[in-house]
């Protein structure tokens, strides 16, 4: 297994596990604290031995890069590391970009990013903002009206299904329909706050940056400066968190009107029962109908066939 070792001070101990507080797990004998990432499990030890293992420790151990010494390393790391955040962003003023509806058979994707500054964190925090995933949908719409309120900058793009399912024939993957969509309205928000000082822009991580680099240059693009990456950015970042809820409340309200447009409540996801609905849907209003309220590529507009 990959493994970096660093020898860290006391203090960037505390400040790693301050920093790891939602990814926290049982700390052995002789331990500070051990946490869990997606990247590695990472162990900080009274002797200021820091231990990163995993699939991709170096990931993580090059966030704590400047503040000591590696003496042991087993694995190369990757040239995308630079795209991962110093951990002091989450302090400051950003930008911060998610999306949502990516794993829904039914309704749009939803992309949106916020400007946060830095004296605006607190104030999101007390309102309640925080990984949209871990909130009911009735509590998403009504943070996303709280927000507009604090006048929040953000920009929101949806793509709805009948573009979404004409650029997959015509052989766009997913990967790169978030990817220009991410771009678009970080764009966008990049126009609204004009001069306003932010420290870099967060995109919640959906592929590798290298992949992310490609299908922006496939349509004569580039990288905005300051851009970084992070798996389960909400958790960390308020921007991203914001930005989440805002593209999370988009997509309930779009999947209202296709309830309401088709006199049934949609169903979330892309389980059986989706694949039941979508039988129903076929019956009473033909398969052609499905091009306007789903991304018809997903299996299970195949597997619906045996409900029919």
């Amino acid at each position: 297994m990959p493994q970096t070792v660093y020898q860290l001070s006391k203090q960037t101990i505390q400040t790693m596990k301050q920093y790891y507080h939602k990814s926290l797990t049982t700390t052995p004998q002789g331990a500070i604290f051990r946490a869990k990432t997606p990247n590695a499990v990472i162990t900080a030890y009274n002797s200021g031995k820091v231990l990163f293992q995993g699939k991709a420790p170096e990931i993580e151990a090059e966030r704590w890069g400047n503040e000591g010494s590696s003496n042991t390393v087993e694995k190369k790391s990757k040239p995308q590391s630079i795209y991962a955040p110093s951990p002091s962003l989450f302090s400051s003023s950003h930008i911060g970009s998610d999306e949502a509806g990516t794993g829904d058979y039914f309704g749009p994707i939803t992309v949106a990013c916020a400007y946060v500054k830095e004296h605006d964190i607190p104030i999101l925090k007390e309102l309640g903002v925080k990984d949209s995933k871990n909130l009911t949908d009735d509590t998403i719409v009504r943070l996303s009206k709280e927000i507009v309120k604090l006048k929040i900058p953000y920009s929101l793009l949806i793509l709805h299904n009948k573009k979404y399912n004409a650029l997959q024939k015509k052989g766009w993957s997913q990967g790169k329909m978030k990817t220009m969509l991410h771009h678009s309205a970080i764009n966008k928000l990049l126009q609204k706050i004009e001069d306003n000082a932010y420290e870099g822009i967060l995109v919640d991580q959906f592929c590798e940056p290298a992949v992310y680099k490609k299908h922006l240059a496939t349509e004569r693009h580039t990288l905005n400066d300051k851009t970084y990456f992070m798996t389960k950015a909400e958790s960390y970042s308020i921007a991203v968190a914001t930005g989440s809820i805002i593209a999370r409340a988009s997509f309930v309200k779009e999947m209202d009107k296709i309830s309401e447009q088709l006199g049934v409540s949609i169903k979330k996801g892309a389980s059986r029962h989706v694949d039941q609905q979508i039988a129903k849907i076929i019956s009473e209003h033909g398969e052609g109908k499905l091009n306007e309220v789903a991304k018809v590529h997903f299996a299970n507009t195949q597997k619906a066939r045996k409900y029919m």
